[in-house]
């Protein structure tokens, strides 16, 4: 289960020159010219100092002025202007399912008085991000592992659920039934006021949506994303699985983008790696297939807690920090057809593409060792 990511807006400095040309140009005309790190965008001035016609010569035109603005930017910069032209390309051209609705949202499921509870559970509060680091002991790596696997097991379990007419209530009650049954807490119930136990994001939902009465439709895509509670320590994963027919260019986003995103994310960590590396990587790839990443939402530390530094960032940036032996996080890129602007919900969690855009996702909580990483949510 992911987080949002609050963005910084950044000052850029502009400087403006000045031109004469001679060949002729519409009034109307705008130029859009890319050099270097620099963005130029001129339009005609007109000049009342210029001669309205060169004595002597036919076909001769007058002089123009023009006054060209240049806005320096950085090679950060430069991608993300690239990928939002290539967004609004693709917004155009994508394939969309019908508009998603909100169906009704039965209430919250119990837990048993005797399994333990992470501290959030009952009061409803969206709890602060923790500074520290989550690098678990040898007997709290145990536990660790244990967590991630019952995750990995349930998510399995849920996948089978997917099929046309199937709800998502149906879906978040076999999932409480199973992680209750190993006697552990399903870690999103009640996390900052969330009502279920598991986030069901059905097609241009980016993350977060919550289970109801909707049915699952033919050519729907779903991300399930399972967070488990169990003696203690968090385990978190998700998928994003197809049901029934789904269109060709949706198995494309998911299986052949989304997922290698994830695995050549988890590919470059190991102790003293840069964290920005993961964002670099999976950019690279994203946009290698002409697809965009979204910024909104990282990957974080989990351990005996849910959400912890560090917080990972699936696009180019230059945070700083390096991975440490034994330091366990989730990685859990989100991918976009079209746009990676969104639109969220009433309900303050369902997160939707603006342009109706599907999206899908991946996670694992990986475990970093002295020569690479250990992916724990497998079974």
């Amino acid at each position: 289960m992911g987080l949002v990511q609050y963005e910084v807006a950044k000052m850029a400095s502009t400087v403006f020159l000045s031109t004469i040309s001679s060949p002729p140009l519409s009034s109307s005309f705008t130029g859009d010219y890319v050099a270097s790190s620099r963005c130029f965008i001129g339009a005609p001035v007109a000049s009342s100092s210029s001669p309205s016609l060169l004595s002597g010569k036919k076909n001769s035109y007058p002089l123009r002025k023009f006054h060209v603005s240049a806005k320096k930017v950085s090679g950060l910069e430069e991608a993300i202007r690239i990928r939002r032209m290539r967004e609004a390309e693709a917004s155009s051209k994508v394939k969309r399912t019908p508009p998603l609705r909100r169906g009704r949202v039965s209430p919250r499921l119990l837990v048993p008085h005797h399994i333990p509870k992470p501290p959030y559970a009952e009061s409803g509060v969206l709890p602060d991000i923790s500074p520290d680091f989550q690098i678990p002991s040898p007997e709290g790596l145990v536990k660790m592992r244990a967590a991630c696997e019952l995750a990995a097991r349930v998510l399995n379990f849920a996948g089978t659920f997917v099929k046309p007419s199937v709800t998502t209530n149906e879906i978040d009650k076999a999932v409480h039934d199973m992680i209750v049954e190993a006697g552990a807490y399903p870690s999103p119930l009640g996390y900052g006021g969330f009502p279920k136990s598991v986030c069901t994001s059905v097609n241009e939902c980016m993350c977060h949506g919550i289970p109801d009465s909707r049915q699952l439709q033919s050519g729907d895509i779903i991300n399930i994303d399972v967070t488990v509670y169990l003696d203690g320590y968090h385990g978190d994963t998700s998928r994003t699985f197809f049901c029934g027919e789904v269109d060709e260019g949706f198995k494309r986003l998911v299986k052949v983008v989304t997922e290698e995103c994830l695995e050549n994310g988890i590919a470059v960590c190991k102790d003293g790696a840069s964290f920005k590396k993961i964002g670099k990587t999976i950019s690279e790839h994203a946009e290698k297939c002409g697809y965009n990443v979204v910024e909104r939402f990282v990957g974080h530390g989990v351990g005996p807690v849910f959400h912890s530094e560090p917080l990972i960032y699936h696009y180019r940036n230059d945070e700083p920090g390096h991975m440490v032996e034994g330091q366990t996080f989730t990685i859990e890129p989100i991918l976009t057809i079209g746009t990676t602007e969104c639109v969220t919900w009433p309900d303050n969690w369902t997160t939707l593409t603006a342009d109706g855009g599907v999206a899908a996702q991946f996670e694992h909580t990986i475990l970093i060792t002295r020569t690479g990483s250990e992916i724990l949510t497998i079974c």
